[in-house]
């Protein structure tokens, strides 16, 4: 038995990054899993920040660890290993975009227009709220989530990355600059703006929404006015 697969038996949740990696290089495809599992979700949420699409996010996530793997043994975590691993999949993201014929070029180093596609917005905000709807708490979680990665979205794309990367997975400035190799005060100013564009869209729906707020209309109207009528009927009123 070697030594790595010995080893394997003393691996746990709390295991190292560095004890993992060591495992890896080894040729551990049980410590390599247990890298995957911890930065699965900071990683698709990267991805998806910048290529806004499910399937691509996850195709982009999976080519990055092959290629993080190849390299484990050049990794000297001078940096962490989940900032070294986030520019993999930064640069792995923005070679999808710059291949596709069809996809515009997008630097996230390019200060874009600073407003929202408000068409865009509203459009994915009725998607979500028409979805059917439950009583359960789990389902309106479900509803407010989807809502809020709508917004998240329209944000313009190197504020969307930013965003994600501060705000969903709490990484530092510096791990966000050196990830999407920005500067470090770049990086608070579109965090600063990414968030005050999404608290103005979200202020001005609820302002449009506030008159429907526990709305009278459809069945609850219906039931009540046919319970009414039947208890006076029943009562010879």
């Amino acid at each position: 038995m070697s030594s790595a697969h010995q080893s394997i038996t003393t691996i746990k949740k709390d295991t190292s990054d560095e004890v993992l990696v060591s495992l890896a290089i080894k040729g551990s495809e049980v410590a390599f899993e247990y890298l995957m599992r911890r930065y699965n979700q900071r990683l698709f949420r990267i991805a998806r920040s910048i290529l806004k699409n499910d399937a691509d996010a996850e195709d982009a996530v999976q080519n990055s660890y092959i290629h993080a793997w190849r390299s484990l043994d050049s990794f000297q975590f001078h940096a962490q290993l989940s900032t070294w691993l986030a520019r993999i999949v930064v640069n792995e993201s923005l070679g999808r975009i710059r291949k596709s014929a069809k996809a515009q070029i997008i630097s996230l180093d390019a200060i874009p227009d600073m407003q929202l596609d408000t068409k865009a917005l509203d459009d994915s905000y009725q998607l979500a709220i028409d979805t059917e709807r439950q009583p359960e708490h789990l389902a309106m979680r479900t509803e407010l989530r989807k809502i809020i990665e709508a917004y998240i979205d329209t944000l313009p794309d190197s504020f969307r990355a930013v965003f994600v990367m501060r705000a969903l997975e709490e990484m530092s400035v510096e791990e966000v600059a050196h990830a999407l190799d920005i500067p470090e005060s770049t990086v608070r100013t579109r965090f600063f703006r990414a968030r005050s564009l999404l608290r103005e869209k979200i202020a001005a729906k609820i302002d449009l929404t506030m008159e429907d707020a526990f709305s009278f209309a459809g069945d609850r109207c219906d039931r009540i006015v046919a319970n009414t009528l039947s208890r006076a009927r029943h009562e010879g009123l």
